[in-house]
């Protein structure tokens, strides 16, 4: 490209596309709001009009055959480097800089396109040789087992070579992760230091992030358009959270997110992936994808959907700040619940007001006592009645009788007997004026009037196609309804805690076809509800339409690995008929591991927690609204708050159905249920001891009904494991007496006594346990 005398200034037209690479954003995240602002101003100024001398564009480098190298000065206190490619109508900034030095630190940076992901990658080679120390005599790098090609066919940055072979101590590696590295190498050496075979790396890393197409390492224009490289801020709403502290999710999608959000499937697609993985971020970015694709209107024929109002609010939230307002005319987000409610008042049937959860418990207890069938819990009924009954539209003793129970406690004839009985007595209660209802009856009945209603939709459009149009004004208009689906596609959030007749409803509210149903969830985190295989309603998914996720965004590698530990070997399912383990499930975050304190009290544990509390922000400014307090049950909730603003006087508010709808400073405390879809900066971990977690009640299942056992003790992992990952900086375990048996066995040896904390020589803060 000829620039002739124009100093080396881009030519041609003046509105120029814009892009921002996920390295300069950190770059401007770390560098402040002052430098935020200025790199947001300049690049509105520069996609206007890239000809503006004010902008100060200084010509560095050529790149290569098709890209150049730019410097330019946002204001006087920061520049930025860009690279031009196609005669200067896309820019993408790769890094700012601020203070004296700046010029002299962005033309020493090595960019490159990595040979695997195709993305241009940016590395400060001088920074990072500077800071890692050189090889001591007769010290072994921690990556001599590798040759270089081998690094780099996994995906290492080639520039860094020279300083990875000077580490060899995992100081120096911390300090060489502290410098802004490309995500694939930085993936890749974590993975590798934590022993790692490279066949698992390149299988559960490096081929997440291979580019889709032949990479040629000298065609800048084309590296720079893969979504790997940037960031699209041609959207003002986008354009205008960089480097504002918000979230990554924002501004970039993983490679492997990014397939999926804008992939076109034949029909249903599923993505799983524990804790932290970006689920939620590939539906939403999914939902922007599929109303960019809408023809112009007024209707909302996307539906996104979750299992909880709170959690269905937190969605709206986020998916107003991806998209603003304009996104959200087009898109309906509820709760299954609430929508299942409001199609049942649609159809105007009287079924009464809905019990909330401990009164529809309560109505349980009456009827066990009236029969005389004590030997039957209610959370056993209840399970019961929604998971075997409902789920299988039970309308008959016979059907009940019949009805096949895989993952359920075992039952005999005479005891299926006793549960039926139970369950009429329960709906004939429901029934008695005043009339009342459950939400799970109210799904059932939502299920089966959505899919009388998709019947009459299908009758009319094979009536359609085989009258050719003819009538059809008139047939419609005594039909009393509009002849199409209620929406062009369904995306669900937290997938594994849907009942089947959530699943029934959504089904019939969206015709099958191309990308039909997007679910997102994880079966580790299921605490609510039981097994649903998707195909057995409907939801047929099959081959690549079924991927997983595995980079964990949120939680430390240290606090993930406790967590799993919690859930090792027991058996999951992947949504469907399929099993599903967190194999090459990682974390790219490092921090403090998990701490163990140990009380022999229950007020000494409440008082300890409450001290580590008042210490975390005292001494490290942590906000009360980012530390949480999570324990097993409400009582325990309660007593945990009580100590905390009566005797502590901390404040404190709890999480209940609809989370906390307020920016109040004050600690969260709630049950480990309340804790799903939530995460903290700090999570105390409580009451984790001797039957307690679990709780002593399942024992008397044990040898009486194994199968009731199994089920009991793997939801209280997956609750336990769900509390712990909400963890994102600090994870602080505490219990009183003997520790759980879902601890590490040796945990009641390494803990901190808890009445440590009231001496003057106890644990230094944020020490770790050993």
């Amino acid at each position: 490209m000829n620039y002739g005398a124009g100093a080396g200034r881009p030519g041609g037209r003046a509105r120029t596309r814009v892009q921002v690479n996920r390295q300069a954003s950190g770059d401007t995240e770390r560098r402040g709001a002052a430098v935020a602002d200025a790199v947001v101003d300049f690049v509105q100024r520069l996609r206007d009009n890239r000809n503006n001398r004010a902008l100060r564009l200084a010509f560095l480098r050529k790149a290569g055959d098709n890209g150049d190298l730019y410097l330019a000065h946002p204001d006087t206190h920061c520049m930025v480097l860009l690279l031009s490619t196609d005669g200067g109508d896309e820019m993408r900034v790769l890094a700012v800089r601020d203070g004296a030095r700046a010029r002299d630190e962005l033309a020493r940076l090595t960019v490159e396109i990595n040979p695997v992901s195709g993305a241009v990658e940016v590395v400060d080679q001088s920074e990072v040789s500077e800071n890692v120390l050189a090889l001591p005599d007769r010290a072994t790098p921690l990556f001599a087992a590798y040759d270089d090609q081998t690094l780099i066919d996994l995906g290492v940055v080639h520039s860094l070579l020279p300083a990875i072979r000077k580490v060899t101590t995992d100081e120096q590696f911390a300090k060489l992760l502290t410098h802004n590295l490309p995500e694939l190498t930085r993936d890749v050496l974590l993975a590798l230091r934590d022993h790692v075979e490279p066949e698992d790396v390149r299988r559960h890393i490096t081929d997440e992030w291979r580019a889709d197409d032949d990479v040629d390492t000298h065609d800048w224009a084309r590296a720079a358009k893969r979504p790997v490289s940037q960031a699209e801020t041609d959207d003002d709403a986008v354009l205008g959270a960089l480097g504002r502290s918000f979230d990554a999710w924002r501004l970039f999608l993983h490679p492997e997110q990014q397939r999926l959000a804008v992939a076109d499937f034949k029909g249903s697609a599923k993505v799983t992936g524990g804790p932290g993985t970006g689920k939620t971020v590939v539906a939403l970015h999914r939902v922007r994808h599929l109303v960019d694709r809408l023809p112009p209107g007024h209707s909302r024929p996307v539906l996104l959907t979750t299992y909880n109002t709170n959690l269905a609010l937190d969605l709206k939230e986020r998916l107003r700040l991806l998209g603003g307002d304009e996104l959200l005319r087009r898109v309906e987000v509820k709760s299954v619940d609430a929508l299942a409610r409001e199609l049942v008042q649609e159809s105007r049937l009287d079924v009464g007001r809905p019990l909330s959860d401990d009164a529809a418990m309560d109505l349980w207890h009456i009827v066990r006592t009236e029969l005389n069938l004590l030997e039957y819990d209610a959370d056993f009924l209840d399970s019961e009645f929604k998971h075997v009954i409902l789920a299988n539209r039970c309308g008959s003793w016979e059907a009940y009788r019949r009805v096949g129970r895989p993952g359920r406690p075992r039952l005999g004839n005479a005891q299926k007997h006793d549960v039926w009985q139970l369950v009429q007595a329960y709906k004939a209660h429901l029934g008695t004026p005043p009339r009342r209802t459950t939400y799970a009856l109210i799904a059932d009945q939502a299920a089966e009037l959505e899919q009388r209603r998709m019947a009459r939709v299908e009758e009319q459009a094979r009536y359609k196609d085989e009258q050719g149009g003819r009538d059809l004004v008139h047939r419609e208009a005594g039909s009393g309804m509009w002849l199409k689906p209620r929406y062009q596609h369904v995306v669900v959030d937290e997938a594994q805690d849907l009942s089947a007749s959530h699943w029934r409803m959504l089904r019939a509210m969206v015709r099958r076809g191309p990308n039909d149903i997007f679910l997102v969830g994880d079966a580790h985190q299921r605490i609510y509800g039981s097994r649903v295989v998707l195909g057995h309603q409907g939801i047929e998914i099959r081959g690549r339409a079924s991927r997983r996720l595995t980079l964990n965004y949120r939680t430390t590698r240290q606090i993930l690995g406790s967590a799993n530990r919690l859930i090792e070997g027991a058996p999951f399912d992947d949504l469907d008929a399929g099993t599903d383990t967190l194999d090459g499930y990682r974390s790219v975050l490092t921090g403090l591991a998990p701490q163990f304190w140990r009380a022999p009290d229950r007020l000494t544990e409440m008082r300890a927690v409450a001290t580590l509390i008042k210490e975390r922000h005292d001494s490290h400014g942590t906000p009360y609204s980012a530390m949480a307090v999570s324990a097993p049950d409400r009582d325990s909730v309660i007593e945990f708050a009580n100590v905390l603003v009566k005797e502590f006087h901390l404040p404190a508010v709890e999480l209940g159905r609809e989370g906390v709808r307020s920016d109040t400073d004050a600690v969260r405390v709630g049950t480990m249920h309340r804790f799903k879809g939530l995460e903290f900066q700090r999570v105390f971990l409580t009451s984790v001891g001797d039957g307690q977690v679990p709780h002593q009640r399942i024992e008397q299942y044990r040898v009486t009904n194994p199968d009731r056992y199994k089920q009991e003790e793997q939801k209280a992992r997956s609750l336990v494991f769900v509390a712990a990952t909400r963890a994102r900086d600090e994870l602080i375990v505490t219990w009183s007496g003997r520790a759980s048996r879902f601890l590490p066995t040796d945990a009641d040896e390494i803990a901190y006594p808890a009445a440590d904390l009231f001496r003057h020589d106890g644990p230094p803060s944020g020490s770790a346990a050993a």
